[in-house]
């Protein structure tokens, strides 16, 4: 019987619309795990040393930060979208 191996997205994100789709849903969820784990997908599909360059991270740092085991600094996130080119828009909730 063959192994299931597990399902990586990272290759098929390969535009910057599909990144920021991506992320926009994590972050619409609300959920921190959703997030982290969205944040990872589009790490990756940039490449871990290529985004730790631009962000001026360590790749430790980023593995972290996308691990979801643990609670990145806001200023490593920060600088994880900006080398990733996307930003963060903060809009009122709406009324439930």
């Amino acid at each position: 019987m063959e192994a299931i191996e597990p399902f990586d997205a990272a290759p098929y994100i390969d535009t910057p619309e599909a990144e920021a789709h991506l992320l926009s849903d994590a972050f619409e969820s609300g959920d921190a795990a959703y997030i982290a784990h969205a944040l990872g997908i589009v790490t990756r599909a940039r490449g871990i040393a290529l985004v730790a360059k631009e962000a001026g991270l360590s790749r430790p740092a980023i593995y972290a930060a996308i691990s979801g085991e643990s609670d990145p600094k806001l200023s490593t996130l920060l600088s994880l979208f900006t080398a990733l080119g996307v930003k963060i828009v903060v809009e009122p909730q709406e009324a439930a």
